[in-house]
């Protein structure tokens, strides 16, 4: 139960840490502006692709817990890295596995080794690993430039990861909201 109970800490200190630093100023920006090459920029609302991504992983991950949001992600690499040109399916499986990977990093970088190793749980360095690996690859396979690929990393970041975390951790959400309002309430007294 004392696991159990670390877990559930870590998890919302997690949540209304990332949260609170995703929900600051989202500006989006063009490709072009990001120092992307015209000919790289992506042909579809990404903001919207990448919202809706997390939305969908992030009820997955609510319902059905992270084994089934990692069962989503591979079956969703292995039917959109069929396709002959990078597409918005295939930049929506970067973004859900980066969002999920991420998060239970920070997750279990907060738990006792023997804890992760008691319960069959990869180290945070196997999982980032792991998905720096399968993320790399996915970019190279279409020979998409670090530009582009940090730029889709800053637009998950910026507009994915607030979605995701107010699915999966509602309540940090309400913390967050609460410490905002208490603030608030603070400064209106000076």
């Amino acid at each position: 139960m004392r696991a159990r109970g670390r877990l559930r800490s870590a998890v919302a200190t997690l949540a209304a840490g990332a949260l609170a630093a995703a929900v600051g100023g989202a500006a989006w920006a063009t490709g072009e502006a990001a120092g992307i090459d015209p000919s790289e920029a992506a042909t579809w609302d990404q903001v919207a692709s990448i919202r809706g991504a997390a939305e969908r992983l992030g009820r997955l991950h609510r319902a059905k817990g992270a084994k089934a949001a990692y069962e989503l992600i591979d079956n969703c690499y292995r039917t959109h890295s069929l396709a002959s040109t990078y597409g918005e399916g295939f930049e929506a499986c970067i973004a859900q596995d980066y969002l999920e990977t991420r998060t239970l990093i920070q997750v279990y970088s907060r738990m006792p080794p023997e804890v992760l190793g008691n319960h069959g749980i990869p180290s945070p360095q196997m999982l980032a690993e792991s998905m720096g690996r399968r993320i790399s690859m996915a970019f190279n396979q279409y020979g998409k430039s670090q530009a582009y690929a940090d730029n889709v990393k800053r637009l998950v970041d910026e507009h994915g990861l607030p979605v995701f975390l107010a699915i999966v951790f509602p309540e940090a959400v309400k913390a967050l909201e609460d410490q905002k309002a208490n603030q608030k309430d603070k400064k209106q007294r000076r």
